[in-house]
């Protein structure tokens, strides 16, 4: 929130050279764009092949050890800060390296809460337990400064802002996540030559930069521009909160194939879902029922073909 407030675009002179470095990702609360400047550069629509961009991947090197442990979560609770009212429950929850995780459940059961108090929504407040995240305590973080440590949150419903269009946007993310790891930012002209290949994981066309940030997208247009924004920022964490809703299965397989390939042997994905389609794109390490504010169930992708056919009470019962 206070990180983007202290975005002040200015083109910075020409960079000489760059080296590879290990990528975080940053997450960014749209409420506190700016939302009455509209920068008039273009992308050019021609396709440009740069001498010189800004290669990054999300985590550290492996040395060929043990996966470590990346996020550890025990007995967390937490309330609506306006209410009081009690909606986690005492969640434990432990997520390695190169590990996908899915979380379902019925709807109330504390799935987007526990992701947005991850990230430390405002509307929650933690009551209770500890969030460990790359060895640091997670819960005494900003929430800008939970994003620069890396985890990165895929919003369920993408707000729009006008007036600020995704070029700019994603440059002043990016800029701004190089200049906390002390790295020279990136010109326009530089920025464009790093994105272009993740426009193509994303099979989304170069013109769609020039658009306002989710300003008339449809709801598949909005879930791939989040994706591109975590293949731009890269993430040890990313929460996908809901990403297949909406979406045709062209769409979701567009989407499936842009976080399959963003994943490493060193970041993870937490995905958020109700529906078995995602995880027949998406390869779960392990699925976790929630229910009344906690985990009651962890198993592997044969718990989803339980669900589909019996339904969340099979689950109290196994």
């Amino acid at each position: 929130m206070a990180l983007l407030n202290r975005f002040n675009y200015t083109s910075p002179p020409p960079l000489p050279s760059f080296t590879k470095s290990p990528s975080t990702s940053t997450l960014f609360t749209f409420s506190t764009l700016p939302r009455n400047r509209r920068l008039n550069r273009k992308f050019p629509s021609f396709k440009l092949t740069a001498t010189l961009t800004a290669d990054t991947t999300a985590g550290s090197v492996s040395n060929g050890g043990q996966p470590k442990l990346l996020l550890e979560v025990k007995d967390l609770t937490a309330v609506i800060s306006e209410s009081g009212q009690k909606i986690l429950n005492g969640v434990n929850l432990s997520i390695y390296e190169g590990e996908i995780h899915a979380i379902m459940g019925k709807n109330g059961s504390g799935k987007s809460t526990f992701a947005k108090v991850l990230v430390g929504h405002k509307d929650y407040e933690v009551t209770g337990g500890s969030v460990v995240f790359k060895g640091e305590n997670l819960l005494e973080m900003e929430p800008e400064d939970r994003s620069l440590a890396g985890l990165f949150l895929s919003f369920q419903s993408p707000v729009e802002i006008p007036g600020v269009s995704n070029s700019d946007f994603l440059q002043m993310a990016y800029n701004a996540r190089r200049r906390k790891l002390g790295q020279p930012e990136l010109d326009p002209l530089q920025f464009y030559g790093y994105i272009m290949p993740k426009l193509e994981m994303v099979n989304i066309k170069a013109d769609f930069l020039n658009r306002n940030v989710n300003e008339g997208f449809s709801g598949g247009e909005k879930k791939r521009n989040e994706i591109l924004q975590l293949a731009v920022l890269g993430a040890e964490l990313a929460i996908l909160d809901e990403i297949d809703s909406g979406l045709d299965v062209d769409a979701l397989r567009d989407v499936s194939k842009a976080v399959n390939a963003l994943m490493t042997p060193t970041n993870s994905v937490l995905m958020i879902t109700h529906y078995r389609r995602l995880l027949e794109f998406i390869k779960p390490t392990y699925i976790h029922i929630m229910d009344e504010g906690r985990i009651s169930k962890t198993g592997d992708i044969s718990i989803a073909s339980i669900l589909e056919k019996e339904g969340y009470k099979a689950m109290s019962s196994t």
